[in-house]
């Protein structure tokens, strides 16, 4: 699946209270961090983050996005969301 993304589309990590997952769907490369973190936000209170618990007051203010283009090992572009701290 991830390798099927367009050159103008990413995938979205999320790390948050521990926990990592995906967004279900790609994003545009070049979304906004506040686009992403709002997206992030919306699917982490809703529980759509396969691999991350529903979290009705979850908020990335302060989060990091870091971006990452296709390689040859990870043929997808890809945008992180973190905390500031590893391991958030």
């Amino acid at each position: 699946m991830h390798n099927q993304y367009r050159n103008d589309e990413a995938r979205v990590n999320v790390t948050y209270a521990g926990q990592n997952g995906d967004l279900p769907d790609s994003v545009y490369t070049h979304a906004s961090d506040g686009d992403i973190r709002a997206w992030a936000t919306e699917a982490v209170r809703n529980g759509s983050i396969p691999g991350i618990r529903p979290s009705p007051s979850a908020t990335f203010h302060g989060f990091v996005v870091d971006r990452f283009r296709a390689t040859r090992d990870r043929p997808y572009n890809l945008i992180q969301l973190r905390p500031k701290t590893p391991f958030g």
